[in-house]
């Protein structure tokens, strides 16, 4: 192993050590927790795990790489899946020396910071080209993504069946936890041991599904938010894509890539396929992890360059029973509450009196509105408030202008339409002038009404995804379509903010995210149900990313009813706003939900910069959600109780804090949380005969130990405010 070359990375307390043997791919050698070692300790290390190869005559030991080749004995799933014509399907690649910043290594150890691994490799005999990319970022996340090129001359395309990029993880690793969902109750967590063999994740609607799992975590058994060594993964497609966890003979890694249909990738001559970066993020605890995705979205979505407004989206307010007068008086009021967005849903454009028709007519209702949409806007920006309209331009409806002067813009497979779903189809925007009429409506709706936000719906899985003329799917041609027109539009609005939402929960992955403002959860506002989606949500994405509004007593999901207080402490730790028709608000309810809005003002600059952290998922104890400010000087907890327990007291850990400094406790309380011989005097509840000063107490004891809360009363919530105090 005279031959071999090292590239060291690390970047805060994480390390990447990636090895290459010869003209081999390269693999990595170590991804975990930071490691400040010498060169030529790395070097006796890896020459040191030089293995024998598969038999005595073996020419080279093999190692799973980043991208496993079946033709050098590897009998996992491997990494690429190719051919040409039924021939050229089992390529063996010969790379050129790995490329660290930029600089080939023909020898040694580079050691750097943050930075990139480069590798180019090619298969002659099978005449294709390889590209790969591996990175890690100033915060310690890990991405990786190849190009593979048909460099072959014939007239045989080169068929990519799959790309499954390789992430190895350590066999202690050995508990999953990973997330299933419905609409309306997204990220139901899943926790199971790993086995032998390939636990995998497809999700195939044609968009990140609300049954997808967004990421999948493996880490040491009984890994919790903030203990214990994890790997959190996450392939960042917007389209079809698979998350997999393989375990053989010695080997354990994340597996993943998009999910592509038959024939879906054929490669002429010279052209080439990119996957999707594959992402991972080591952490001690899920929290740690977490945090690294939040610093990658934080870096590149304006949620983080402004303070994010409080907004009022009128969906559950009035439906599809839209008038101008009625929209104005919701405005007006919300203003008064303190409301600074005013989002217009579904139910402006022509034709739209239910979810039947209009889709694709993307022109204010004449009967409906008469003078437009700019007369609503000109009021809304009057009252002090941005003004935000709902599209669904990736969609048609069979009853439209639209579709019935261009039927051939429409997505199937077959000469007849797909199934309805929501009496919808999909427009094809892989079509040129399909694609440049969406374009040009919504770049007029902006310019013309004054459109500050979109909120971007998707709200039908792909069935039946096919090009109108050929047949030939195109869900992975059409998800690139969708980025190209996300990002002309923001070239040609820069100012402009879009909420992906995706029958709520769904197409909630990197591809999307970096690219929009928000998600929208979920389309259910019940707060009990909302806890836990935010905190599952929030493995990837950081709170002011997700949109939380406080919505009607009376769930219009579950049915479900809830106190105002209960559901504004739910909505707090997030992008807050409001989704009600607050017209019939009585007099205490408005106030109490226009101090709950002051509540966010106040600390809507913690939420939108400080670390998230969370509790145990035990759904007999007290939850916990809460932001500590990235110099540990201040945090903001939300804390709810179970729907039941055993128990009437529990403790709660409040993590995140920095142990050696002191932090002063402020509690908003302002219902009972139990008896009032059963409520701590910490929470200064009322009931108690004397409050005290507030209490001052070590981040090591309120992180380590915890304080008790009562859980007598079910649903109830506190939220808790801590300032350094020293």
């Amino acid at each position: 192993m005279n031959d071999v070359r090292i590239a060291h990375l690390s970047a805060g307390d994480v390390s990447l050590v990636v090895a290459q043997q010869a003209a081999s791919l390269p693999r990595i050698v170590h991804w975990g927790a930071r490691i400040d070692v010498s060169a030529d300790d790395l070097q006796g290390f890896v020459m040191a795990e030089e293995r024998p190869g598969l038999s005595t005559d073996s020419d080279v030991p093999y190692y799973a790489t980043i991208l496993p080749e079946h033709s050098r004995g590897w009998f996992g799933r491997p990494g690429l899946s190719a051919h040409r014509a039924g021939a050229a399907w089992a390529p063996r690649f010969h790379a050129a020396p790995i490329r660290v910043a930029g600089m080939p290594v023909e020898t040694g150890v580079a050691t750097v910071g943050a930075g990139s691994v480069v590798v180019d490799a090619r298969d002659d005999w099978a005449q294709i080209e390889l590209h790969l990319e591996i990175d890690l970022s100033a915060s310690g996340l890990l991405r990786t993504r190849a190009l593979i090129r048909n460099t072959g001359e014939d007239e045989a395309p080169l068929e990519i069946a799959e790309v499954m990029l390789s992430l190895p993880l350590p066999l202690r690793a050995g508990e999953v936890l990973d997330f299933s969902g419905r609409w309306a109750h997204e990220r139901i967590p899943q926790r199971h041991p790993i086995v032998r063999g390939i636990h995998t994740r497809p999700s195939r609607r044609g968009r990140t599904g609300l049954d997808a799992t967004t990421v999948i975590a493996a880490g040491v058994p009984g890994f919790a938010s903030d203990a214990g060594e994890v790997w959190v993964c996450h392939v960042g497609f917007s389209g079809n894509h698979e998350h997999a966890i393989e375990r053989g003979d010695g080997f354990l890694a994340f597996r993943g890539g998009e999910l592509l249909l038959p024939g879906e990738i054929r490669l002429t001559t010279g052209e080439e396929y990119v996957t999707p970066w594959v992402y991972g993020s080591y952490g001690d605890g899920l929290d740690s992890a977490a945090s690294r995705y939040h610093d990658h979205l934080r870096a590149r979505s304006r949620s983080s360059r402004r303070e994010r407004p409080v907004t009022l989206n009128v969906w559950e307010a009035v439906y599809f029973d839209q008038d101008p007068a009625t929209l104005i008086d919701l405005a007006e009021r919300g203003a008064e509450l303190g409301v600074e967005r005013y989002v217009l849903d579904d139910g402006w454009f022509r034709g739209r009196r239910d979810d039947r028709s209009g889709l694709g007519d993307w022109t204010p209702d004449p009967v409906g509105w008469p003078d437009g949409l700019r007369p609503l806007a000109d009021r809304v920006r009057q009252l002090g408030m941005e003004f935000g309209l709902w599209v669904e331009p990736e969609m048609i409806n069979e009853d439209s202008d639209l579709a019935r002067a261009h039927p051939d813009w429409i997505l199937r497979a077959r000469p007849e339409l797909p199934p309805r779903y929501r009496f919808q189809q999909v427009l094809d925007l892989t079509h040129p002038e399909a694609y440049s009429h969406i374009l040009e409506r919504l770049d007029d709706l902006v310019t013309s009404i004054g459109v500050s936000y979109l909120k971007w719906d998707h709200n039908r899985d792909l069935v039946e995804a096919g090009h109108p003329v050929s047949g030939a799917p195109a869900v992975h041609e059409q998800t690139l379509a969708v980025y190209r027109l996300i990002d002309e539009l923001r070239a040609r609005h820069p100012d402009l903010e879009i909420e992906s939402c995706a029958s709520g929960g769904g197409r909630v992955d990197l591809g999307i995210l970096e690219r929009t403002d928000r998600i929208h959860p979920s389309d259910s506002h019940d707060p009990i149900d909302r806890f836990h989606i935010l905190r599952w949500t929030g493995l990837l994405v950081p709170p002011e990313m997700m949109g939380s509004h406080v919505a009607s007593a009376v769930s219009s999901t579950t049915g479900r009813t809830s106190s105002l207080h209960y559901r504004c402490a739910v909505a707090l730790l997030g992008h807050f706003g409001i989704e009600w028709d607050i017209r019939g608000l009585e007099d205490a309810d408005r106030e109490t939900l226009s101090s709950w809005i002051s509540l966010y003002r106040r600390h809507r600059r913690l939420i939108s910069t400080g670390r998230a952290v969370g509790g145990p998922a035990d759904h007999s104890a007290p939850a916990v959600r809460g932001v500590v400010s990235p110099e540990g000087t201040e945090a903001l907890y939300t804390i709810v109780t179970p729907a039941t327990s055993p128990d009437a007291l529990a403790r709660v850990r409040l993590t995140g804090l920095a142990p050696e400094r002191h932090y002063r406790i402020a509690v908003d309380a302002p219902e009972s949380l139990g008896p009032p011989w059963q409520v701590p005097g910490w929470l200064g509840a009322p009931g108690l005969d004397e409050h005290g000063p507030a209490p001052v107490l070590s981040g090591a004891l309120l992180s380590r130990v915890g304080l008790e809360f009562p859980t007598f009363h079910p649903e109830r919530a506190a939220v808790v405010h801590l300032q350094a105090a020293d």
